[in-house]
């Protein structure tokens, strides 16, 4: 059961993908390539969104084809990968969008993430962050661990399912 506290007025969800979507883990094939893991829960959790009206952006320090994919599944307007500063990408997203405070949430879980976490009203991290995310003022933290229904625990909860 989510212990999370997520306005009605939420237009955006913008998130972090490593350590949300995923649960940090990298699998370096054969060949060199890397590859994640996705939990089936957390891609329903996109759809959800997409058909409830609420718009889902991509900020990620690394790019990845897992990335890639889901972009093009959900048709995402806003993905953004391999951005070391995200704190200017989640302000452009915010005025592209003409969002308040009060329209947006982040979700991250590491110290790239710390800017952007302070600069929402809503924000969201995993159990497994880092502990300095952990001790952002008003962070809310899933029950569900990254890559492991913790998303979908988010947007459950926005969407009251």
């Amino acid at each position: 059961m989510t212990n999370l506290n997520i306005p009605k007025t939420i237009k955006y969800v913008i998130t972090d993908f490593d350590g949300i979507l995923t649960d940090n883990t990298i699998f370096v094939n054969e060949d060199q390539t890397i590859s994640r893991q996705l939990n089936f829960k957390d891609i329903m959790a996109i759809s959800m969104l997409k058909k409830s009206g609420i718009e889902l952006a991509i900020i990620s320090g690394e790019k990845n084809s897992a990335i890639e994919l889901i972009a093009s599944k959900f048709r995402l307007k806003e993905v953004h990968q391999g951005i070391r500063i995200k704190i200017d990408v989640l302000k452009a997203i915010v005025e592209r969008n003409n969002l308040n405070h009060d329209e947006f949430l982040y979700l991250g879980d590491d110290i790239n993430d710390i800017e952007c976490l302070d600069f929402c009203s809503t924000k969201i991290t995993v159990p497994g962050a880092v502990m300095a995310v952990k001790q952002v003022k008003d962070i809310q933290i899933t029950v569900e661990k990254g890559g492991n229904g913790a998303f979908r625990e988010v947007v459950d909860c926005l969407l009251n399912t």
